[in-house]
């Protein structure tokens, strides 16, 4: 069996709105005209609108993807499971929405051959058709993060498009999934701030390089985001890391 160049881990929670506009298909035609090999595991995070069946439908005719169910542990979870099934030589997590469509990975791979461990989209100060509201949480977000967990040299956490060298992928989220004990099963959206802060803090921790490149992105519409309930739970993950931090639970083993 050829060894996979690149895994595509997508997670997918209700998500049948973006699902039918084709988004599957999109990343689908663009990987097919790329001159590697590649797999694409979608992670259904126990959806209720229907959407596994149509995610489980599109697999049975397109055999570079794969479907994992998972139980609804939030996108964190989601993301932790894809990951730790991936085969890739290189790993990237991407969100459903495209938001940062899949041809910004031309991007970000030639960076692996300046050595960098990881490498994340960014979309610095562009927050293309996005409210107010979403760009005024994105900056009280990057300045309690400096303030509070102090991420060096990354201006963008937030951005879901990140990838990795295969093996370093494979140790920083088992590492990920250790430190939560696994992930605990939670009910309604779970699209958490602190999963990406938390990611990357300890991918610095851990003595990993990362690189950030400026990617195209353009804000999507989605239910999902409360600015105040979300703003709130933001905090609330950045304390609990910097408690986990002041705790040496980051700590390069």
């Amino acid at each position: 069996m050829k060894e996979v160049f690149l895994s595509v881990v997508i997670p997918s929670y209700d998500e049948m709105a973006n699902l039918q506009k084709g988004v599957l298909d999109h990343v689908k035609s663009f990987l097919d005209k790329q001159n590697y090999t590649h797999e694409v595991i979608v992670v259904d995070d126990g959806s209720k609108d229907g959407s596994d069946t149509f995610i489980e439908d599109f697999v049975k005719e397109n055999k570079t993807f794969r479907l994992i169910k998972n139980l609804h542990t939030g996108k964190a979870g989601a993301v932790s499971t894809g990951v730790l099934s991936a085969k890739g030589k290189y790993v990237l997590f991407t969100d459903m929405d495209q938001a940062t469509p899949i041809e910004e990975v031309k991007k970000l791979l030639p960076f692996f051959e300046e050595h960098f461990d990881i490498v994340i989209g960014s979309r610095n100060s562009n927050r293309k058709g996005a409210p107010w509201t979403r760009v005024l949480m994105a900056r009280s977000m990057m300045l309690l993060r400096s303030i509070v967990v102090g991420i060096r040299g990354i201006s963008d956490t937030q951005c879901g498009f990140k990838i990795f060298k295969g093996q370093v992928a494979r140790t920083l989220f088992s590492r990920l999934k250790t430190l939560h004990n696994g992930f605990a099963k939670v009910s309604g959206s779970s699209v958490s701030a602190g999963f990406d802060v938390e990611l990357l803090f300890l991918a610095q921790n851990m003595g990993y390089s990362i690189k950030e490149v400026h990617v195209s992105w353009l804000y999507v519409e989605s239910r999902r985001v409360n600015p105040v309930g979300d703003s709130v739970r933001g905090v609330a993950d950045l304390l609990r890391i910097k408690r986990n931090s002041l705790l040496g639970k980051y700590n390069a083993a």
